[in-house]
């Protein structure tokens, strides 16, 4: 099997290495399936395509729609690289998975509306597929409604009219859709389980997403929450385009 490819960007190692492990863990993938490109660390190496069964972006600590001026020069280098690679697996409709940061990041290449309107705070949220969504293959196996983990800052206000909505939420009207027939974008988390959650708020509790006080709170909180469903995503990914 050609490996699938991990666009990963979160600059803390146990942000980092949690993330990796959950995708290796419910993508049921062996290390050696699962190679991982940390993007903040240096630069997109020249990729071949061809070598790799798909591609998937994790969640990001960037947000796409902030002023050009508030990016840093890194956010700024990570951008163009990815509207570049994306040129190519939208030319191709190369299987593609964008959790979080990839309703960002597909979504502004395609013309969506990116902006703050819609943003979601950290915990559970419950997510209610549409008939299309339903329908879909990488959606095989999973109930109209069912939880998943968000916490983002921006999300899509309007979606292109070629892209096809998956699933809503009540806050946020746009949390998966899909452009062509192999290119999709998450803004819930498909790879976060419960310890999951609870691990990157112990990590990012003084970064700045919450109040440093409130991070027991929201760690008690991630834990009335059950999120089994969204994991499936992952599953579905792999076993429909490993190639």
């Amino acid at each position: 099997m050609k490996p699938f490819l991990l666009l990963a960007s979160r600059a803390e190692d146990g942000a980092a290495e949690d993330e990796y492990a959950a995708y290796l863990r419910y993508g049921r993938l062996a290390p050696e399936q699962l190679r991982r490109v940390r993007l903040e660390a240096a630069p997109l190496p020249d990729l071949d395509l061809a070598e790799y069964s798909g591609v998937i972006v994790g969640g990001s600590p960037f947000t796409s729609s902030d002023p050009a001026e508030k990016k840093s020069v890194t956010q700024h280098r990570v951008e163009r690289e990815l509207a570049g690679l994306l040129d190519r697996i939208v030319e191709q409709d190369f299987p593609f998975l964008g959790a979080c940061y990839g309703v960002g990041t597909l979504g502004r290449h395609q013309g969506a509306l990116i902006d703050r309107t819609f943003g979601e705070q950290l915990g559970g949220v419950e997510i209610e597929l549409t008939q299309a969504g339903l329908a879909d293959p990488l959606l095989r196996g999973m109930p109209r409604r069912f939880t998943a983990f968000t916490g983002h800052k921006e999300a899509c206000t309007e979606l292109p009219s070629h892209a096809v909505l998956l699933a809503s939420s009540r806050a946020c009207p746009v949390h998966m859709f899909r452009i062509k027939q192999n290119l999709y974008a998450t803004q819930f988390h498909p790879e976060l389980d419960a310890e999951g959650l609870v691990t990157r708020i112990d990590i990012y509790r003084h970064a700045g997403y919450f109040p440093p006080e409130s991070a027991e709170e929201l760690m008690a909180d991630a834990r009335r929450y059950t999120a089994t469903e969204p994991m499936k995503i992952l599953t579905n990914f792999v076993e429909r385009y490993a190639d």
